[in-house]
């Protein structure tokens, strides 16, 4: 066995962003295919089950982004929060005009939705776990919620107003904001252990996503 010299370097950890990649794989797939999503793609969920989805997101990133906010205010947010990213005035506006100016009495929030509420409430001030969060839902947006504003907007015949949620006008360009945003993440100063929290956490979200995504299907798909 040869002994390890003080002058070698051991390799580095590899960047955040692409630890979160890898390690939450799996997860992140198994939400992919879930039938809801699945119906959803196909063209065979009716409009309700979406506006239903839109509903959960509002919970959702009402959450998340209050976290953020508070996150800013303390100072703590590790450059993450992106005014550009905020969803829950497009939410809003989607939700509006699919159900009228009196939505906020039309909708309920599932129990997962509620679960994943209660999760983001009671960790959101950490700045690992809020990245973890921050990360599975922002990045989904710009990546694969791009593929799902087009089979709805196909399905359901809406444009513009209705799908706002996936639409960031003040993000010109896509890939090079979320090359900035793996920036921003792998750039955060984190111990080892820390960096492992991440990845859980995000697993965690992914399961917390997939489990709407089931109270959905039980909901809108026969």
């Amino acid at each position: 066995m040869t002994a390890t010299t003080p002058d070698q370097v051991l390799d580095p950890a590899p960047p955040l962003s692409a630890a979160l990649r890898d390690g939450t794989r799996a997860d992140h797939e198994a939400a992919e295919r879930s039938d809801f999503v699945e119906h959803l793609v196909g063209g065979t969920l009716p409009l309700a089950g979406y506006v239903d989805l839109a509903a959960q997101q509002h919970a959702v990133y009402t959450a998340l982004e209050a976290a953020g906010d508070r996150l800013v205010a303390a100072g703590a947010d590790g450059g993450l929060v992106f005014p550009e990213l905020v969803r829950v005035p497009a939410i809003e506006a989607d939700l509006a005009h699919l159900l009228g100016g009196d939505w906020r009495t039309q909708v309920r929030v599932l129990p997962a939705t509620a679960d994943y509420v209660a999760r983001l409430e009671a960790v959101g001030d950490d700045l690992p776990r809020y990245a973890a969060h921050a990360y599975t839902r922002y990045l989904g947006d710009l990546s694969g919620g791009q593929i799902l504003k087009r089979m709805i907007e196909r399905h359901h015949g809406l444009s513009g107003a209705g799908v706002s949620f996936y639409d960031f006008p003040q993000i010109h360009k896509l890939k090079p904001f979320k090359d900035v945003y793996r920036e921003r993440l792998d750039a955060l100063d984190l111990t080892p252990a820390q960096r492992d929290e991440v990845v859980e956490e995000a697993r965690v979200a992914f399961r917390l996503n997939r489990a709407v995504f089931v109270d959905l299907a039980a909901v809108h798909v026969v």
